[in-house]
């Protein structure tokens, strides 16, 4: 049987010539990427440029691009109190013939790393207290904000439909799921997300209203396999994380792990099932 995949996935820019469109992006951004230290993963690259900025390139195919666009990097540019990249400019355009569109943000370049070069962590990366202190004050800041944009977690847009249906394919045992209050957020908030020792957050294109808790579940649950930071994670976003919609938002990061794509190799599955066992638990109460 023939399987016909959406043009986007069709494509992985870890496999696949790039020097065309690093090229144009140069070319419009009029900056050169140091292309032999290019950040390659399978729909996004990102580079150093000759005068000492970032350049991160994104390719995304229209069936993942929605009425809102996906300028949220841009968008982003106006939030007020959260620690991120100051954005400089982009670029975006369309690829002949095909349903996908390109896009490039020339951004800050910031002297910390990404606090992982994945989504979760399996070490303690010892971060300082004044980490966590920018951490809070940035996550209630964004809070705080006013935006017509809506989240797109993995590209998907988050709405209370999609929520229920989830949470209920894997967690039946759930009575009630309607999400009481939305804020904005991140809406990508991994470990590779964030960086650190100083702390910024980077890759802003999914942000928008969501319910609360999303961004502080998505940092909790991708760091269960080190309890203790787990548990920091919690303790500091406490008032997110114990809401209902926070207990809520935890089980829907969970249900990527222990749902019916369950991985038994995962480093977070046990621990997941844990979690998501006492989180139905008190739901039910």
């Amino acid at each position: 049987m023939t399987v016909f995949l959406p043009v986007a996935a069709r494509m992985d820019l870890r496999r696949q010539s790039v020097d065309g469109v690093v090229g144009r992006v140069e070319e419009a951004l009029h900056v050169r990427l140091d292309r032999q230290e290019l950040v390659r993963k399978r729909r996004s690259l990102g580079g150093r440029t000759d005068r000492g900025t970032w350049v991160r390139i994104e390719r995304r195919g229209f069936e993942r691009i929605g009425p809102q666009g996906w300028n949220g990097t841009e968008a982003a540019a106006v939030l007020q109190g959260v620690a991120m990249p100051e954005w400089y400019q982009g670029v975006a355009w369309r690829e002949p013939g095909e349903p996908v569109m390109w896009r490039a943000d020339e951004l800050e370049l910031l002297a910390s790393p990404s606090v992982a070069k994945g989504a979760l962590v399996l070490e303690d990366p010892g971060l300082p207290d004044a980490w966590w202190a920018a951490l809070t004050a940035s996550l209630d800041a964004l809070a705080d904000q006013q935006t017509p944009r809506i989240a797109t977690p993995d590209t998907v847009t988050i709405t209370q439909e999609q929520v229920t249906q989830t949470l209920g394919e894997v967690f039946p045992g759930i009575a009630g799921t309607r999400i009481e209050r939305w804020a904005p957020a991140h809406a990508d908030l991994s470990w590779a997300n964030v960086m650190g020792p100083e702390f910024s957050i980077i890759d802003w294109e999914d942000w928008g209203m969501a319910p609360r808790g999303l961004d502080a579940a998505t940092l909790w649950g991708n760091a269960l396999a080190v309890p203790a930071l787990a548990d920091r994670v919690h303790q500091e976003r406490r008032a997110d994380l114990e809401s209902r919609d926070g207990k809520l938002m935890s089980l829907f990061f969970l249900s990527k792990i222990v749902g019916p794509h369950a991985y038994e190799e995962d480093p977070l599955l046990v621990p997941a099932r844990n979690e998501a066992e006492r989180l139905v638990a008190e739901l039910q109460l």
